[in-house]
């Protein structure tokens, strides 16, 4: 099995580079069979964003904080324990922004879409779903919008719900809403298309980020699940992604 390393620069995840490639060697991402990422969540991120147009697995091995989409990091036996893993597929959210002098951005997310005030005031957000207007108007610090992948992370961090990998759901999530006061969010089928309209943008201004992509002085942000561009990640078979989506809402 051939393997490629995409490493964090800590000199845990370097030493940890080193040591698997002197025992299992190393080939370009290309020639792959394997991904390996070591580091934490955002090194697996940064893996997912590396091999975009090639669909090889990637085995997360956690040499970060939280490292809650990796493994734990165990070298020994490493080519039979990927050899059993439990493989789970991730669709990224499609991100194409209009800014301020009519300029086109586009960027996908793995984990969510967030948009963010860049001044001290309030932002103020027009929310439609399917040309639908849902929202008129959201006065807030932001609004994400999060994959079942990343619904444990900044999602919920916003208080947004917890989404199990299976339920075709995303996860639209206000952060630090003024007004309405009473709205929590939604959850959105994955088929919707959102989009986030900014108010007044040259007088409260608004940033959007799709995982580590940003974009300032946003107009229009509108975001979609890819179907077509799945992403396979590989768990040993005690560390199964969808269990601990599953226990992480039972966490007090």
């Amino acid at each position: 099995m051939k393997l490629s390393y995409i490493a964090n620069d800590t000199k845990h995840a370097q030493e940890a580079l080193d040591q698997l490639e002197k025992e299992y060697g190393s080939v370009p991402t290309s020639d792959a069979d394997v991904v390996i990422a070591l580091g934490g969540d955002g090194t697996l991120l940064e893996a997912l964003h590396t091999i975009k147009d090639k669909d090889v697995p990637i085995y997360g091995m956690n040499l970060g904080s939280v490292g809650f989409l990796l493994n734990d990091f165990r070298p020994e036996n490493l080519i039979e324990r990927l050899k059993n893993a439990h493989k789970v597929e991730i669709n990224p959210l499609k991100m194409v922004v209009t800014d301020v002098d009519g300029n086109k951005h586009e960027a996908h997310a793995f984990n969510e879409v967030s948009l963010l005030r860049q001044t001290r005031q309030a932002a103020k957000i027009n929310v439609k779903i399917d040309d639908v207007e849902r929202l008129s108007e959201l006065v807030c610090d932001g609004i994400l919008l999060s994959t079942p992948a990343g619904s444990t992370a900044y999602n919920l961090s916003a208080h947004g719900p917890i989404i199990p990998l299976s339920a075709q759901l995303l996860a639209l999530t206000p952060i630090s809403a003024f007004r309405p006061r009473r709205w929590r969010g939604a959850l959105v089928p994955w088929q919707h298309e959102v989009t986030l309209s900014v108010i007044n943008s040259k007088k409260r201004p608004v940033s959007a980020t799709a995982d580590s992509t940003e974009i300032r002085n946003v107009q229009t942000v509108t975001i979609a699940q890819l179907n077509n561009a799945p992403r396979t990640l590989l768990f040993d078979p005690d560390n199964n992604l969808e269990e601990r989506i599953l226990k992480e809402q039972f966490e007090v």
